[in-house]
């Protein structure tokens, strides 16, 4: 990652006081427009240094993802007329190309930006959105907040993702943001060594990191957007940044675990896939996940595909057409918050 700055500029201060909106300028230069940029929407709200944290607040990391980006913009909506304490910034898509196409990746390099930190100043846009975050925004903040969701492809159970710190008052205000959020479940993700996400960067930055996946199918549901949308006010109103006000009682998340491979389940071949499972089930270790037909021999008995280990099916896939390799069910197992 280059020590220079960031070629990404914004017209926003961070530092000024008060509300503010504008854009990130993403230049991209291409053959309809040579000197042209592409503006992300965001928004800061600065009640002014030492009144209290930071937090980063971000939706469309994927982009058929929608019940982030629509709490999000909801928020905005609210903004200058709330009083604060500390600053808020708020993007509500943050990739925003791809975003607009309605895709998992962007339009226009294919960039998955959730898989491409810490990115690059002279990479490709989407690259370039990631070496933003990771040398502008990540060093401002202090708590950040991604908000996902299983886009077309996926269906998710509504899902705060984890990684609390080990030890000590961290660990205590991670847990305490936790509770207050109040997603009905909140998951220990294992993404197998992935180390190229947005939490992967806020970690090696030392930030609180909250993730959640809340839906799929490329909609937006209303009971997941309403677990968004008030989650986001309790977190808030917990690191002291909302007035005192009354605000519905959280319920009790459940604790859970991915634990590596055992927990994924794959299609070993190309096939139509007819699941025998459906999302929240809890489900036994050499119990049937699905059967794998094959189109182009339809008189062949069908592919059975096995569950690998005891757990709660949390994540399903959308899609009944599937390749080697695709993920059609993510598993947990309950565990116990300390």
């Amino acid at each position: 990652m280059s020590n220079l700055p960031s070629l990404i500029a914004s017209d926003v201060d961070f530092e000024r006081t008060g509300f503010q909106t504008g854009t990130l300028r993403l230049p991209w230069s291409h053959d309809r427009s040579a000197y042209g940029h592409i503006p992300i929407p965001l928004a800061v709200f600065n009640a002014g240094a030492g009144t209290g944290p930071t937090v980063l607040l971000t939706g469309g990391n994927h982009g058929d993802e929608y019940e982030g980006p629509v709490a999000l913009m909801k928020l905005l909506q609210r903004l200058p007329s709330m009083s604060i304490r500390g600053r808020l910034i708020v993007i509500p898509a943050l990739n925003f190309p791809a975003f607009l196409n309605g895709s998992r990746t962007s339009p226009i390099d294919r960039g998955n930006l959730n898989r491409l930190f810490p990115g690059a100043r002279n990479g490709q846009p989407t690259e370039m959105i990631a070496h933003y975050v990771e040398t502008e925004l990540l060093p401002r903040a202090d708590v950040v907040i991604d908000l996902h969701a299983g886009g077309a492809s996926f269906e998710h159970a509504p899902t705060l993702l984890a990684s609390p710190p080990t030890e000590g008052e961290r660990r205590a205000l991670y847990l305490d943001l936790v509770r207050a959020f109040g997603a009905p479940n909140t998951m220990i993700m294992d993404l197998l060594g992935e180390d190229r996400t947005f939490a992967a960067a806020a970690e090696r930055h030392g930030k609180l990191f909250l993730c959640g996946e809340f839906g799929g199918h490329a909609g937006c549901d209303a009971a997941n957007l309403a677990i968004v949308e008030s989650g986001l006010k309790r977190v808030l109103h917990r690191l002291g940044m909302t007035p005192e006000e009354p605000l519905p009682r959280a319920g009790e998340t459940r604790f859970l675990r991915v634990e590596g491979t055992r927990h994924y389940v794959y299609s070993p071949l190309a096939g139509v896939l007819e699941p025998t499972f459906a999302l929240g089930d809890q489900v036994r270790e050499g119990q049937l996940a699905g059967r794998l037909f094959d189109p182009h021999r339809p008189w062949e008995a069908p592919l059975e595909i096995r569950f690998r280990a005891d757990g709660r099916v949390m994540c399903v896939r959308t899609f009944a057409r599937v390749e080697p390799g695709d993920c059609i069910a993510l598993l947990a197992a309950d565990v116990h918050a300390d």
